[in-house]
């Protein structure tokens, strides 16, 4: 009879774990988080921001059943090592009444046999700062969210939100779409000397550096084609160097999300949905196996157990030589540390070898994890760098150009990265050369480059916003609003994400503020490393919160407050129309004759200087948002496009490639397992029907079972936005994990 309790979060980790503790352990899962700031109301003291907490719906009987397997039994709170797996063993160490000050929190980076024995031998108390830091963060979204929201719904629509940090990311991608919006391009032209298999290029012209403002007309141009083709071209300089290119340091949260949305084209939840997958234990053929260390990290450090084995691998497979030295990239002011790197549990296990044991996506993401670890513990690469000059006897014109020679390929034996091509001859300085040919290209200023959710996520890390474990869910909240949608990997502000920023900005300056944001992510990690006091750092943040509060109050009390935007289209009586906010949501109203038309809110648009532009939005976008996924037929990305009769699937290479089908949701039917798809009524209303048993359902079936009959749940949508899971046989709702 086991005397001991292990309490994790996940099912899966509870299997893993499970395998590594003997007959005196039994080993549970909380399924998450099981207790929560209430949902029907603020749930803080007015005066001390002290939160008030309750079970969440669904979790008593987790709960329940927590407290009946722990009595009698010493109990180990086994959650994960941040804050939010701190505050949920704080939450269950409340909920059970275990002693304050017990030593019964126990961590791991890992989930191996001796990372878990390790950790049973050496429990801690709870770390109550961490805790705190977690309380602090919980708090001030509760306000943000609580307090603004509403205010969206009374002078917009239903179903809005806006995030403490959401809307800062949100404000970066807005931004960035005006500018994107008033660029105006202008050609240049660059000017090339072929020499033999060289191409020079002209890199300077009186002195001056090259750039897209050097030649801009045709004029020109050929003033400098010309001067060339008569001009005596010597060689000005010959210089040759040895370069190095380090490895790169292991992956990060941040570099991971990265790394998996360019290399395998996912998002950045996805990337994190396979990655716990792989952190918490996988079913094989030789049992549960976690195959990677945590996946939210801020540290490059791995341990030295880790180096030892990567060492090996690399002196076995590749020789000595290519080991690297010991690198650390160094703890800057926004880097935790808290914890290691992201690294195969079991370095050993090369994707050979893993191949046996997973497959699909897992395989995929494991095998770009394990390969950034080897590589980053390698030697680096080195080239041999030849720099050439050309310059004609006025010294008016350089050309330049730069070849190069691997002399090592060092951890490009893995990972590979391109490279300049070898220059095709030897130069001599002052040797003179007569180029085959002078010519031209003409090219295009570009406007800045959209966010994609990889860039995204590495200027929320550059600028402090956010944090490791917070990266995926700003996104998809943004997605799920549909304040942003992504095409062809850009992530694209709406129209109504555009409006719901200038709001924020007009009322609310602060919420998105990025260095306001970024400081008060720094108060936070100030309140984990006990400098601050929680509420020390909630009270500075909501006193100015409550003076913008106070002035938008005063405003919708005296009916002053009414949301609207002229728009640059233009009505068939000559005036322009304003988008208004009514019972249904936004629309189009004519300034002059009051006319009215419908405008598509997820249509791609920005506010300039008051005015939304909407003028050419139907003729300029397509409305389709590309899914990780490739077309069965020919391989392209797939699209989710909007028809006649609602959303589907198509290939994106239409009109060479035909294939459609229906949207399809992440769970299977609950009567026989198959898949669904969803579908549309002819009166407009969303169903959802079984592609292999026919079962048709009115809700959105959901993976997840009711904790009291076991039976499937459905999603359900209440008023305001929320989502929450349904149990029809039971009635009952339950909430759904963040995230």
């Amino acid at each position: 009879m086991p005397d001991k309790l292990v309490i994790v979060e996940s099912p899966a980790k509870a299997k893993t774990i499970g395998r590594y503790l003997g007959k005196n352990y039994e080993v549970t899962a909380s399924k998450g988080h099981v207790r929560d700031l209430p949902e029907s109301n603020l749930g803080l003291n007015p005066d001390t921001f002290e939160p008030t907490y309750e079970v969440l719906k669904g979790k008593e009987k987790v709960v329940q059943e927590l407290a009946k397997k722990s009595k009698g039994k010493k109990v180990f709170l086994a959650s994960d090592l941040d804050r939010e797996g701190e505050a949920i063993a704080w939450h269950i160490s409340e909920l059970l009444g275990l002693p304050q000050n017990e030593k019964n929190r126990i961590v791991f980076n890992e989930i191996t046999e001796s990372a878990i024995k390790s950790a049973i031998l050496d429990p801690r108390e709870i770390d109550m700062s961490k805790v705190e830091a977690q309380v602090a963060r919980r708090v001030l979204d509760r306000i943000v969210g609580y307090k603004i929201s509403p205010i969206l719904w009374r002078t917009m629509t239903k179903g809005l939100s806006a995030g403490r940090v959401q809307s800062v990311a949100l404000k970066f991608m807005v931004e960035l779409e005006k500018k994107i919006a008033v660029f105006v391009p202008h050609k240049f032209f660059k000017i090339f000397a072929q020499v033999g298999e060289d191409r020079f290029s002209l890199s300077q012209i009186d002195g001056k550096k090259f750039n897209n403002k050097s030649i801009t007309s045709e004029e020109k141009r050929d003033e400098v084609v010309h001067e060339l083709s008569k001009a005596n071209l010597r060689v000005k300089d010959v210089r040759k160097r040895t370069s190095k290119r380090n490895a790169p340091m292991p992956f990060i949260t941040s570099t991971l999300q990265q790394g998996a949305i360019g290399e395998l084209g996912w998002s950045a939840s996805k990337t994190m949905k396979i990655a716990q997958q792989l952190y918490e234990g996988i079913e094989t053929d030789k049992g549960q196996i976690a195959f990677i260390t945590y996946m939210r990290t801020d540290s490059t450090r791995i341990s030295s157990v880790a180096r030892e084995k990567a060492v090996e691998i690399v002196t076995r497979k590749f020789g000595k030589e290519y080991v690297g030295s010991v690198r650390s990239a160094g703890k800057g002011k926004k880097i935790q540390d808290a914890h290691e790197a992201i690294r195969p549990t079991y370095p050993e296990n090369d994707p050979e070898t893993a191949k046996k044991l997973i497959s699909g996506d897992n395989l995929r993401l494991y095998t770009l994890i394990w390969n950034r670890f080897i590589a980053s513990q390698m030697a680096s690469a080195e080239y041999a760098v030849t720099d050439v000059q050309l310059e004609d006897e006025n010294k008016k014109y350089i050309l330049s150009l730069t070849g190069e020679r691997r002399l090592f390929d060092g951890f490009e034996r893995i990972i590979s990265r391109s490279s300049k091509s070898e220059i095709g001859r030897d130069y001599k300085k002052g040797e003179e050369i007569k180029p085959s040919k002078i010519e031209f290209e003409e090219d295009t200023t570009k406007p800045p480059s959209r966010f994609s959710e990889a860039s995204l996520v590495k200027e929320l890390e550059k600028r402090g916003i956010g944090r490791p474990s917070t990266y995926a869910t700003i996104i998809s909240t943004l997605l799920d609003r549909k304040y942003v949608l992504r095409q062809s990997r850009e992530l694209r502000p709406t129209l109504l994400g555009s409006i719901v920023n200038e709001f924020l900005n007009d009322y609310f300056p602060d919420v998105v503020d990025m260095n306001f944001t970024a400081n008060m992510e720094e108060e936070l990690d100030d309140v984990e490393n006990g400098a601050k006091k929680w509420q020390d750092v909630v009270q500075g943040f909501y006193g100015g919160f409550k003076t913008d509060l106070d002035q938008i109050d005063k405003k919708i009390k005296k009916g002053e407050l009414r949301i609207e935007f002229l728009t640059d289209k233009e009505c068939s009586c000559g005036g322009n129309f304003k988008i208004v906010f009514g019972r249904y949501g936004g629309y189009l109203k004519c300034q002059s004759c009051e006319k009215n038309e419908s405008v598509d809110m997820t249509s791609f648009t920005c506010v300039i200087d008051g005015k939304v532009l909407l003028k050419d939005v139907a003729a300029n976008q397509k409305m389709e948002v590309e899914i990780d996924e490739k077309c069965p037929e020919c391989g392209s990305a797939l699209v989710k496009r909007k028809g006649r009769y609602g959303e589907f699937i198509a290939c994106s290479a239409y009109p060479k490639c035909k294939y459609t089908r229906n949207v399809r949701i992440d769970a299977p039917c609950p009567k026989c397992g198959g898949v669904v798809e969803k579908l549309r009524s002819k009166k407009g209303k969303n169903y959802y029907k079984c592609s292999e048993c026919g079962e048709l359902y009115w809700n959105e079936p959901a993976k997840e079972k009711c904790e009291i009959c076991d039976s499937r749940l459905f999603l359900k949508i209440k008023r305001g936005g929320k989502k929450v899971h349904y149990c029809e046989k039971c009635k009952k709702e339950f909430e759904m994990e963040e995230g």
